[in-house]
């Protein structure tokens, strides 16, 4: 099982940058996919960012070219470097883990990851 805390959440103005943490402990899947959730009040939770063990990554249309997904392995953290940010960015921010699909691939769906952090909030005023 592993652990995962989200950190780097906060206020900032329209345009500017903020880097969220996602710290693992525990046992970590070998073949594992890593991704960065947010969901605003009355939405549903979407995936913005998915770190294949590979590095490969996915991001949704809305992040693209604004946010990056990265990670340090000898650190075991994951971070969402998050760029140019706009007030549709506010929401809490949940870090995610789970297994590789059976063709090596990564869910993007939030019920198909089964370890959650506690979320972190991500404002941007108007």
């Amino acid at each position: 099982q592993v652990q995962l805390a989200e950190s780097g959440g906060g206020s900032v103005q329209a345009g500017g940058s903020l880097r969220l943490s996602c710290a693992a402990s525990g046992s970590i899947y070998s073949r594992r996919c890593m991704g960065w959730f947010r969901q605003a009040p009355g939405k549903e939770r979407e995936a913005v960012a998915i770190l294949y063990t590979t590095d490969g990554t996915y991001y949704a249309d809305s992040v693209k070219d604004r946010f990056t997904i990265s990670q340090d392995n000898a650190k075991n953290t994951v971070y969402l470097q998050m760029n140019s940010l706009k007030p549709e960015d506010t929401a809490m921010y949940y870090c995610a883990a789970t297994k590789t699909k059976w063709d090596g691939s990564c869910p993007r769906g939030r019920f198909e990851y089964n370890y959650w952090g506690q979320g972190t909030q991500v404002t941007v005023p108007s």
